[in-house]
């Protein structure tokens, strides 16, 4: 895929969305929009739309869980602490960016996981705290990534019909899928679907997060989204949604409420980055 030339005007739209759901007592998910160089971080709102030439940007999904408030509270220290760990670690047009981001953010997954574990260690009500994490980080013409759960990062290309999921579900069930044992509809519904292997947090000494980056194009757009979200849609629903609303400025909202009408068993999270 080609990378954009740092010359062209690009910006970035965005729309965050997250719903406690029908069953669920409280929310466990969060969502995280920045947009930061070395020296100033700027927490985005929910809604928005800004160039990506002078300022990098990054937004994040996580999804908690733990006894009492525990998973509340886990996926918002998550991202809280991708606040101040990674403009702190890489400025925008950094050197070295496409050699280093993997180092950088593996070491911001680090950083989390010890964070969570501490916490739970110490403290009754926060023990067992776990969440997942996909994070997005945008610089002129790449988006890099990193990933550990069954949070989700999609990519739906510009000229693309189908949309691809770039983050792997850390489940039995999400390998038996990648290795084509079981088709979309099985995995689905199949009963230890939500049966996670890797987490932030909890009692698990060493986390190893997926890393990759991923060039784009204007018209291209970005999904962060929760289990709640795909619980509910299809691939082929996504692609539906997001190619029939361009002119929608939440279209998180409306997968949201699409995902909703369907399921609403657990929470509902989507954050939809799109190219401009």
């Amino acid at each position: 895929m080609k990378k954009i030339a740092a010359k062209k005007s690009v910006a970035l739209k965005w729309s965050a969305c997250s719903d406690t759901g029908k069953v669920r007592q409280n929310n466990e998910d969060s969502f995280l929009g920045l947009r930061f160089d070395s020296r100033e971080v700027q927490r985005l709102g929910k809604i928005g739309e800004a160039s990506i030439e002078k300022m990098d940007f990054t937004f994040a999904v996580s999804d908690g869980m733990g006894g009492a408030l525990a998973g509340e509270y886990a996926s918002q220290i998550a991202v809280e602490k991708i606040t101040t760990l990674l403009p702190r670690a890489f400025g925008q047009a950094a050197v070295g960016l496409e050699a280093g981001f993997t180092d950088v953010l593996t070491e911001l997954f680090a950083q989390v996981h010890r964070a969570l574990a501490y916490l739970g260690s110490c403290y009754e009500e926060c023990a067992g705290m776990q969440t997942t994490l996909s994070l997005t980080w945008f610089t002129p013409g790449w988006m890099y990534f990193a990933h550990l759960g069954d949070t989700r990062l999609y990519h739906l290309p510009a000229a693309a019909d189908e949309i691809k999921q770039l983050t792997h579900d850390d489940t039995h069930v999400g390998w038996l899928f990648r290795n084509g044992q079981i088709n979309e509809r099985e995995a689905r519904t199949h009963p230890r679907r939500h049966l996670l292997q890797k987490a932030l947090g909890g009692t698990n000494q060493f986390v190893e997060p997926q890393v990759g980056a991923v060039g784009y194009e204007a018209g291209d757009t970005f999904l962060l989204c929760t289990d709640g979200l795909t619980d509910g849609l299809y691939n082929h629903h996504l692609v539906d949604i997001l190619r029939a609303s361009k002119r929608n400025e939440n279209l998180a909202q409306q997968l949201v409420t699409e995902s909703l009408k369907l399921s609403g068993r657990d929470n509902t999270t989507a954050l939809v980055v799109q190219v401009r």
